[in-house]
């Protein structure tokens, strides 16, 4: 009997860590499975920032929030009569990223609207906060609505460099 009850101990033990060492190597996936997505999501976080538009003194602000929405704006000059030369903002109406892949169509100003359609990629800088260290890549589509309500579309395709982190303030993600 004593022999049979430490059979069953013995086996006991054994089974508890062999569970264990289960346990152990499940928490072990589940913490580096943890490290990567945490990883992929500061690193779209930081695809946050000011990026080069069409023109000198343009540019468009890229803001990733959580689960891939995206806010922003485009700032540039009017190329209308009644707005050429005035600085514009035109606010993201919709604005995902769905791992590198961003896409995003502004608000109508004064019957205007951009599309973006592409990618974010590194850039040829160096460090983290340099120039052009992320870029946007893409087909950029503006399209123009005339008085007739007849809609153009102009396409192209565009490279949006970030600009240097001491260039200006990033704003704050909206809540």
């Amino acid at each position: 009997m004593k022999k049979q009850l430490l059979l069953i101990s013995v086996g006991l033990a054994v089974l508890c860590v062999a569970v264990a060492g289960q346990d152990a190597k499940s928490s072990d996936k589940n913490a580096g499975e943890q490290a990567t997505e945490q990883k992929e999501a500061n690193q779209t976080h930081s695809y946050s920032g000011m990026y080069t538009f069409l023109k000198e003194g343009e540019f468009v602000q890229v803001t990733v929030e959580d689960e891939g929405h995206v806010t922003g704006f485009v700032s540039r000059y009017g190329d209308g009569e009644s707005d050429k030369g005035a600085f514009l903002d035109q606010f993201f109406k919709t604005g995902k990223l769905d791992g590198n892949k961003l896409a995003f169509t502004t608000e109508i100003v004064h019957g205007v609207w951009f599309e973006f359609k592409g990618t974010v990629e590194r850039g040829e800088g160096k460090n983290p906060g340099d120039e052009a260290y992320f870029v946007l890549k893409g087909t950029l589509t503006e399209n123009s609505t005339d008085v007739n309500k007849k809609v153009t579309s102009h396409l192209r395709e565009v490279v949006l460099k970030i600009f240097p982190e001491d260039a200006g303030p990033i704003p704050e993600p909206r809540k």
